[in-house]
């Protein structure tokens, strides 16, 4: 006899950027029968068992938030790089109308030609490219602008000291990259920037509030077989987490 099991009850959680919890979802049947287009893979090792993955469960979870909350309305999207992908950042933009995205790069994903980070490369050393900065125009798309390391300011204008060019303009070589045509290289703020990494340290309060909950509150171990227990257990750990948040903010 073949048995598939696990005893694990996965959720996802959405918070502000202070770490504030705003919604849970759990992914219960319930859940299960609302969002059929979800595949379930049971595997025989309830351990490594994920039954639904972050990527793959992000849009129901919005999707139960924002229907909920239907005013509400949020620029920016903070994630870790379990939620790179395209059609993550299609779904963002496009459906939920998130002006930014900021989730680094899975390398697992990454085109050639580019770094970690999805940034251009010197194709002689793989030396990052220098960002400009947007470029735009009458009638043109707004776009990123790219230039070799080598390409140093000469007046009103640049010129190549590279030893070796790999191109014959005196400018040196340079590239662009379109946020229109592919929003995940371009998600409206440029990655390891200075402004990119102040703002992905929310990410700490992000990561603190569920490690309060799995750790703290000790709700990563299952101490009950009924499943309205467990969900009691969270929803009260995220109560006094949020109590505990605000009265911090205040004081």
């Amino acid at each position: 006899m073949l048995l598939r099991f696990c005893y694990a009850l996965k959720a996802g959680i959405v918070t502000n950027g202070l770490g504030i919890i705003r919604h849970i979802s759990f992914f219960d049947n319930e859940f299960r029968k609302k969002y059929p287009y979800i595949s379930t893979q049971k595997s025989d090792n309830p351990d490594i068992d994920k039954e639904i993955s972050d990527s793959k469960s992000l849009k129901p979870v919005l999707s139960d938030f924002f229907d909920l909350h239907p005013t509400f309305s949020f620029k920016t999207f903070l994630g870790d790089s379990a939620f790179d992908s395209y059609d993550n950042y299609s779904m963002l933009r496009n459906t939920f109308h998130f002006d930014r995205i900021c989730t680094p790069i899975n390398p697992r994903n990454s085109k050639s030609g580019s770094n970690s980070s999805d940034i251009p490369v010197c194709p002689i050393d793989n030396t990052p490219f220098t960002f400009l900065g947007k470029s735009g125009g009458k009638n043109r798309s707004v776009r990123y602008k790219w230039v070799c390391h080598k390409c140093v300011p000469k007046g009103s204008s640049r010129t190549c000291i590279c030893e070796n060019p790999c191109t014959d303009s005196k400018y040196g070589k340079c590239t662009y990259t379109y946020i229109d045509k592919d929003f995940r290289t371009c998600p409206s703020i440029q990655r390891d920037t200075e402004h990119w990494n102040n703002l992905y340290k929310h990410r700490v309060l992000i990561e603190r509030t569920i490690n309060l909950i799995k750790d703290s509150f000790a709700v990563e171990t299952r101490k009950s077989w009924n499943t309205t227990t467990i969900k009691v257990d969270v929803y009260f750990a995220g109560i006094t987490i949020n109590r505990s948040t605000s009265s911090k903010s205040i004081t």
